[in-house]
């Protein structure tokens, strides 16, 4: 029999889920628990597939719009990513019982965002558009009142009606690098421009990075467990890549796997986006324990011990 090659295996620390992401899916099933099913669930809970079908199975119905849910006794769960104001509005306004699973990092941006609104402060928002998270904080203020920066270039170009009075927010899930260039932008043109104290990518998004930075120069290939709508997945393929590592791809489940790219490779780094469970990370592993001898190692860039307790609803000492 032949043996198998060796392959060392650079596991990220941290990765995986992150407590915004388990605060979000402990929502889902805590109200499936208490109220049974259906728990209905505006747009994906979190960015992955295998979260959203296991759900799925036990009774979550997850629908893009208010629109869509029947007239309902039932929970009615808003994503983690957090929605436009007119979104709770609307459950209200059909009696809907609403459970609002919107991470408290993003919560936050919210709040900052409405204070500059209340200064009078042209707000720029730092994100990508179309992404429900964006969606959700442009969405918390009148339109018009917040204007999107995807880009340095959109930083270099952008116009304001009064450069001394202009504020930005982030969304919590980019690239530190890449807005780190934006910010320096944008000081750098209005020196006077208001924003967080520390920039509002969330302390998942930052030390998940930081680890794919330690990662990434000394193996030959990595993998990100995570789904291409994953903001956070994607931004560690990104930088994984711009860390030097030739071949470096996002995989939903080891069935995604094109073992074609990994044919020769000696070192294998592995991460998962703050939205991906552990169990595919070691079905992944599982996969290239069939083609490999695993030797495996962990590196670890930051502890993380945050928790985020449920919403108020679902909490044992609510019925109090």
């Amino acid at each position: 029999m032949q043996s198998k090659p060796p392959l060392k295996i650079l596991l990220c620390s941290p990765r995986g889920f992150c407590a915004g992401v388990v605060r979000a899916i402990d929502t889902v099933e805590r109200a499936l628990a208490l109220y049974g099913a259906p728990v209905y669930v505006r747009h994906e809970i979190v960015h992955n597939r295998y979260v959203v079908d296991s759900l799925r199975a036990k009774g979550a119905i997850f629908v893009e719009e208010l629109a869509e849910i029947p007239e309902t006794q039932a929970p009615v769960v808003f994503s983690a990513h957090g929605v436009p104001k007119s979104v709770p509005a609307e459950s209200m306004q059909r009696n809907f019982f609403s459970l609002d699973a919107t991470c408290p990092l993003v919560t936050k941006v919210h709040r900052e965002a409405a204070i500059h609104f209340k200064r009078g402060r042209e707000i720029l928002l730092i994100g990508h558009s179309h992404h429900p998270e964006v969606v959700g904080t442009l969405g918390q203020l009148p339109p018009g009142a917040v204007s999107l920066v995807e880009t340095a270039a959109d930083a270099a170009a952008y116009q304001p009606k009064d450069p001394d009075n202009l504020a930005f927010v982030t969304q919590t899930t980019l690239s530190i690098d890449d807005t780190a260039g934006i910010v320096s932008i944008l000081r750098q043109r209005f020196p006077n421009i208001s924003g967080p104290h520390k920039e509002d990518i969330c302390y998942a998004t930052t030390n998940r990075q930081a680890a794919v930075k330690q990662v990434a120069p000394i193996v030959d290939a990595m993998i990100v467990v995570g789904a291409p709508n994953s903001s956070n997945s994607q931004r560690l393929r990104e930088v994984a890549e711009r860390e030097g590592c030739k071949i470096a791809v996002l995989a939903q489940r080891a069935g995604d796997i094109d073992w074609s790219l990994f044919q020769g490779i000696t070192s294998l780094g592995l991460t998962a986006g703050a939205s991906a469970p552990e169990v595919i990370v070691e079905e992944i592993m599982g996969a290239f324990a069939e083609h490999y001898e695993l030797r495996v190692e962990t590196v670890s860039a930051a502890e993380e011990n945050e928790f985020f307790p449920l919403p108020r609803a679902l909490r044992p000492d609510a019925a109090e």
